[in-house]
């Protein structure tokens, strides 16, 4: 259902609130460079700083800026299953073509909590479900097992993974039966993940990137390996620079640069710093996107 290079959204601010427009565009322009899907009220897109009727206004405006020209992944997670199970509604109501749903941070749920989470959500709205397994930032990791028996379920169609875990797409290919996305979290890993079976990325670097990630996935479908190579050397600077500092901080500096939004988060994080931001800069020169 789900390949190729996915943008997690940023979600610009300006002086405090949602910049409606500059987003809108910038959903534009990722259709236009090739971006083969969205995902808005991520963690790129600092939903923990959202308020409920910010994260649904977020959604409606990437589903409304899309047209229906390539699929938009509403992220709708919480560590409360009601709360995810409301947002989740929200999503399928705004007619989001599917949620990422994280996994319960900080309430450390068994894999038995797990399960039932996403079994709750599956059963409560009818829209195709992406897990999402991060456990550096949500500390529980959910098994291979465990993904397993979710995939079981019709409307469980796939994974993020960042777990920067390589064998683990193999794992999960030789567990799961075909028809279940693998999508790494992790741009870095994009070419061995690849190679492991997995399907695409639900990436950072393509919010300034986009083109060229694009091209690297359409390279590897047409197994044009010296191509993958030459555009993953290009691109790894950059991914590697977007995570010196707390994501998504850096990656707006580099939106900013390239001029579609103002580079402002909201607390606890900070703009990046001026080493950060020379290192960024660096990387998007090295990657041909600044002169």
């Amino acid at each position: 259902m789900f390949s190729g290079s996915i943008t997690a959204l940023i979600t610009p601010f300006r002086d405090g609130r949602l910049d409606e427009e500059a987003f809108q565009r910038f959903v534009d322009w990722q259709i236009e460079e090739g971006t083969s899907a969205l995902v808005s009220c991520g963690t790129t897109g600092e939903s923990p700083t959202l308020t409920h009727e910010e994260d649904m206004r977020v959604t409606a405006l990437c589903i409304e800026a899309a047209k229906g020209r390539v699929p938009v992944i509403a992220g709708t997670g919480s560590n409360s299953t009601a709360e995810a199970i409301m947002l989740t509604g929200h999503a399928k109501k705004a007619g989001a073509d599917a949620a990422l749903i994280v996994t319960p941070y900080y309430n450390k749920p068994t894999q038995e909590g797990l399960y039932q989470h996403y079994r709750a959500i599956h059963d409560a709205v009818d829209i195709p479900i992406i897990i999402y397994n991060i456990p550096g930032r949500c500390i529980v990791d959910m098994s291979v097992e465990t993904m397993a028996r979710l995939a079981e379920l019709p409307n469980i169609v796939g994974v993020k993974d960042a777990t920067a875990d390589l064998v683990r797409p193999a794992r999960t290919r030789a567990a799961i039966n075909g028809g279940f996305a693998q999508l790494t979290g992790e741009d870095a890993t994009v070419v061995p993940f690849l190679a492991q079976g997995g399907h695409g990325c639900i990436s950072v670097t393509s919010n300034v990137a986009p083109r060229l990630c694009a091209e690297l996935h359409a390279a590897w479908k047409r197994r044009d390996l010296n191509r993958v190579t030459e555009l993953n050397d290009r691109l790894m600077p950059l991914h590697q620079a977007l995570f010196i500092e707390s994501n998504p901080s850096p990656v707006k500096y580099a939106a900013k640069l390239l001029g579609h939004c103002d580079d402002e988060v909201r607390l606890p994080l900070v703009r990046t710093q001026p080493a950060t931001q020379e290192k960024v800069r660096s990387a998007m020169v090295h990657a041909g996107l600044l002169n």
